[in-house]
């Protein structure tokens, strides 16, 4: 009932109290802005009380208004343009606070997905990619930088059985994984501005049975209706940038949970891969002495 929110609001127009048309027509006309004031703020703009804008969100069905708030925020992070995303930051931020600002956004991100998270869902995805005879990877956009990061981890413990789908077109993806079958899954990673080449890989993966953890932001996410496991993670930094450091959590919980799961069987080769590190110096090592 709450994925189309405009829809919603018009089915329940004919209802309204002229103070509630009001807010209606606000929202409607000013979502960008609505999205980001309270209560009380957004009756002061239409020239209604509190009470009035929490019942209207009462009459939509919403439990408060900040579930209505949410609505109103999801559905303009898919559509704010760049620049609009600027014109945002600059009404919500100052330099003054911005550090603390940032900051206090990604805290509060990590600490409602972990609040939210169905911990049954999480390990069905482990179960899924540890099971799996091939693991593919794709993101797009900023959500390059988790599937590399996500792709490198599993690849040390999983080995050649992880692809990260790294090509431009959707004609060069399909044939990356033309194999793709009920054997194998796939991670895809979106969140707004959404990929249209993610909802489309995860809808070819979906149509070949295969297994699909989808690790994004809302359930009215383009990449979700095809998810056999679905990891929700917060995102609302409305800026020039979303706040990936959620879907970052939830990632590094995956690759600690799958490092537990093939722990035995991974022994040996991380001893072999620690040997050849140490062997051909790969990383430098830091004398702590001579600092002391």
């Amino acid at each position: 009932m709450k994925g189309n929110l405009i829809g919603l609001i018009s089915e329940h127009e004919k209802d309204f109290s002229k103070g509630q048309r009001r807010i209606a027509q606000f929202i409607t006309e000013h979502c960008d802005e609505a999205a980001f004031m309270t209560a009380l703020r957004l009756g002061d703009e239409v020239g209604v009380s509190e009470s009035t804008v929490v019942r209207f969100a009462a009459q939509l069905g919403f439990d408060g208004y900040p579930q209505l708030q949410k609505a109103m925020q999801e559905l303009i992070r898919s559509k704010l343009t760049i620049v609009e995303r600027l014109e945002v930051t600059r009404a919500r931020m100052n330099e003054e606070n911005l550090l603390r600002n940032v900051a206090t956004g990604d805290i509060n991100n990590i600490r409602r997905t972990m609040e939210e998270l169905d911990e049954k869902t999480f390990f069905e995805a482990v179960d899924t990619l540890v099971g799996a005879r091939q693991i593919y990877v794709f993101g797009a956009g900023s959500c390059k930088a988790l599937t590399s990061f996500f792709t490198h981890y599993l690849k040390m413990l999983l080995g050649g059985r992880v692809q990260m789908l790294t090509a431009s077109s959707q004609s060069e993806i399909f044939e990356e994984m033309l194999d793709i079958s009920e054997q194998d899954a796939i991670v895809g990673i979106s969140f707004p501005r959404y990929s249209s080449k993610a909802a489309t890989t995860l809808h070819y993966a979906h149509s070949k049975d295969a297994g699909v953890v989808a690790i994004t932001d809302s359930r009215l996410s383009p990449i979700a209706p095809y998810a056999t496991s679905l990891l929700l993670a917060h995102s609302d930094m409305a800026s020039v940038v979303d706040s990936l450091v959620a879907p970052m959590s939830i990632i590094n919980a995956l690759i600690v949970a799958i490092s537990l799961r093939t722990m035995d069987e991974n022994r040996s080769k991380l001893e072999e891969l620690e040997h050849l590190w140490n062997t051909y110096k790969v990383y430098e090592k830091v004398d702590e002495t001579e600092n002391a």
